[in-house]
C-alpha cells in the first residue's frame, strides 16, 4: 500500500444536510402517494372535491420558510420518531372557509383569510389529524412515525426550529370546488438524511404482476356504499308540510335530468334512474366532471 504523507482535506459540514438526488426522487414516490391517499380519504371524508397533487420538495432555512408564510397561518407541530425532532405542517387557511362550510352542510363557499374561530380551529385541527394519519401509512416505507402535537401560535412559529435549521419543504396543492390552497410539510433536512442514508429511503417495492391480479381479485369481491342521487333542489315549505303517507311529492326537475352515482360518497358517474326487469337500475351516461382523474 501507498505509504506517502497525507494531507488535510476541507470538509464542508453543512453539506451532511443536502438531501441527494437520488434521496429526493425516493422521497417524491412516497409523497406522490401520500397525495394520492389523501385526495380519497379526504374527499370522502368531507363527501366533496378535495384534489391534492405534488408541486414542489425544496431545501431552505427554516427562517427562509417562516418568511413566505402569510398570518394568520395554521401551522402545526409533528413529533418524528425516532429522530427525536419536530416537524411542521402548515395547512392554508384559504381553505378552511370551504372546509368548515362542507362540514356544516354546505357546499364549500369561500371566505375572506382570518383567524379560525374556536370551533373552526377544533374542525381544522380534525383535518390535520386526517393529514398525519395519512403521512404514518405512506412514511412507514421510509422509517419515519409523525405524532400529532399542537397548532402553533404565529408568535410561535419562528421558535420551532433554529432559523438556520435546513428543512426539506414539501409542498402540495389542494383544490376544492370553489377554492385552492397549499399543504406545506417541513422535515429537518440534516436528520432526514441520515436516516434515508441508513437504507430505509430506498423506493416503495413493486408487487409482483401474480401479487396485483390476486389482489385485484380480493378487491372484486368487496362491496361498497353507494347511492344514485339526484341533484340539489328546492323544495316548497307547503308541499313539504302537507306530505302525508302514500302522497306523491313532485320534485322541480325536468323528466331527463341527470342523477349522479356516488360510491363511499364519492360522485363517479352522471346517470339515468332506470327500471331493469324488476328491480331499479342506473344508466351510466358518462364520468362526472368532478370524479378524481385516476377512475
Amino acid at each position: 500500500m501507498p505509504t506517502g504523507p497525507r494531507f488535510p482535506e476541507r470538509y464542508d459540514f453543512t453539506g451532511s444536510a443536502q438531501i441527494t438526488r437520488d434521496q429526493l426522487q425516493a422521497i417524491s414516490a412516497v409523497n406522490d402517494l401520500f397525495a394520492r391517499n389523501l385526495t380519497h380519504s379526504l374527499g370522502a371524508w368531507l363527501r366533496s372535491r378535495f384534489d391534492v397533487s405534488l408541486v414542489s420538495a425544496e431545501q431552505m432555512a427554516w427562517s427562509d420558510f417562516t418568511t413566505l408564510v402569510q398570518e394568520p397561518a395554521y401551522i402545526c407541530s409533528a413529533a418524528l420518531d425516532p429522530l427525536d425532532a419536530v416537524g411542521a405542517l402548515q395547512l392554508d387557511l384559504a381553505l378552511a372557509p370551504a372546509i368548515v362550510d362542507v362540514l356544516l352542510g354546505g357546499i364549500g363557499h369561500s371566505g375572506p383569510l382570518r383567524e379560525p374561530t374556536e370551533i373552526e380551529d377544533s374542525i381544522l385541527l380534525s383535518v390535520v389529524s386526517v393529514l398525519v394519519r395519512e403521512l404514518n401509512i405512506v412514511w412507514q416505507s421510509v422509517g419515519l412515525a409523525f405524532a400529532l402535537d399542537k397548532r402553533e401560535r404565529d408568535a410561535q412559529i419562528a421558535h420551532l426550529m433554529p432559523d438556520t435549521e435546513k428543512v426539506l419543504c414539501i409542498s402540495f396543492e389542494a383544490r376544492m370546488e370553489s377554492i385552492a390552497g397549499s399543504i406545506n410539510l417541513c422535515l429537518p433536512a440534516v436528520i432526514l438524511s441520515t436516516l434515508l442514508r441508513r437504507g430505509t429511503g430506498d423506493r416503495p417495492r413493486r408487487r409482483s404482476t401474480e401479487s396485483r391480479e390476486h389482489i385485484a381479485q380480493l378487491i372484486a369481491g368487496a362491496t361498497f356504499d353507494s347511492s344514485l342521487q339526484f341533484p340539489p333542489m328546492r323544495l316548497n315549505a307547503r308541499a313539504l308540510a302537507d306530505l302525508t303517507s302514500g302522497g306523491v311529492l313532485a320534485l322541480p326537475l325536468p323528466r331527463q335530468a341527470e342523477a349522479q352515482l356516488r360510491v363511499a360518497g364519492l360522485p363517479l358517474f352522471d346517470a339515468m334512474p332506470v327500471r331493469l326487469g324488476e328491480r331499479r337500475g342506473a344508466q351510466l351516461n358518462s364520468i362526472t366532471s368532478s370524479a378524481s382523474p385516476e377512475i
